[in-house]
């Protein structure tokens, strides 16, 4: 199997696991690590463009399990995000990955949060190195393995 078929496979794999959890991730804190994670994702190689910007804010709007929120509000906190870490990527990211460890309490949501990531990475159909370190790193912050996620 080629490495893209896998890494849709794989997003649509933590998608379908993400529905069926989708009325147990209400949390304000699964919203804001979500977010977290989407922003770190979007800017995993320290920069943000924004086409990529606005695919990603797409990828949320759409997304089922993202609906138990009000998308203005999402959209907010993604901004919120991206812009921490557009501002100064280092030091962003550690107050980003801050929020990521907000999820922390609840395993379920710790992992529908990592779950997010890979889905929102592989969503373009290569879900680069730079995006699975980020995503490595948020699962750290959560006290998740990475190997549990394939990472």
């Amino acid at each position: 199997m080629a490495l893209w078929d896998r890494v849709k496979e794989s997003a649509s794999t933590m998608q379908t696991q993400l529905m069926a959890k989708k009325n147990d991730l209400k949390s304000g804190a699964f919203r804001d690590s979500s977010m977290a994670m989407c922003a770190l994702v979007a800017a995993a190689d320290g920069t943000i463009d924004p086409s990529e910007r606005q695919r990603v804010a797409q990828l949320i709007a759409t997304n089922e399990v993202l609906q138990n929120f009000p998308a203005d509000e999402l959209r907010r906190r993604f901004d919120t995000y991206v812009d921490k870490l557009t501002a100064d990527f280092a030091f962003g990211k550690v107050s980003v990955l801050q929020e990521v460890a907000k999820a922390k309490k609840k395993p379920a949501e710790a992992r529908a949060v990592i779950q997010i990531g890979i889905v929102i990475g592989g969503a373009d159909g290569d879900f680069d190195q730079t995006e699975r370190a980020v995503v490595r790193e948020a699962c750290f912050a959560l006290d998740l393995p990475p190997h549990e996620f394939d990472l």
